[in-house]
């Protein structure tokens, strides 16, 4: 038997009615059409589907949707404004730090909640942070480079003079 959910989704108050065990991923997708939420493993093993709950990176995937009752979350199709994309999502177009681009979403938001909590980390903290999230297009090198240059961090030399 379906429950009432009631959340915030990209700062808007959403309702639906779901089954028990579907995940919050499921909803998001089906019941919103957020479609920047992708389906991967469906195990968390590989952060596509990766959103914020309550400013928290968390894989979409492995939350039951009933748990996130009168919570706010944050897909990628919350983060740019009418008028400007999001810093990170900038910073990923300006180091090319993409490919095929199913990973992006996950990658981005992870990233967020990484610089909210610690807006200058190192490479090493930026590295940890994402290594939840796996791209099989890419080295990881330019999305480093992304997030880095997006904390008010640089490590290319060409633009520090």
């Amino acid at each position: 038997m379906r429950q009432r959910l009631e959340l915030t989704v990209n700062g808007e108050r959403r309702e639906a009615y779901v089954e028990p065990w579907w995940t919050l991923q499921e909803v998001l997708r089906r019941e919103f059409a957020l479609y920047g939420v992708k389906s991967g493993c469906e195990t968390g093993h590989c952060g596509s589907c990766t959103v914020l709950i309550d400013g928290k990176a968390i894989k979409s995937c492995l939350v039951l949707a009933l748990q996130t009752r009168g919570r706010n979350i944050t897909t990628i199709e919350g983060l740019a404004s009418k008028d400007a994309l999001h810093p990170i999502q900038q910073s990923f177009l300006d180091h090319f730090a993409f490919q095929c681009g199913f990973c992006t979403p996950g990658m981005i938001l992870t990233a967020k909640a990484l610089l909210d909590e610690n807006p200058k980390p190192s490479e090493e903290d930026v590295k940890r942070a994402l290594s939840g999230n796996l791209c099989r297009c890419t080295g990881y090198v330019k999305i480093v480079e992304a997030v880095m240059a997006a904390g008010g961090k640089r490590n290319d030399t060409r633009e520090s003079t």
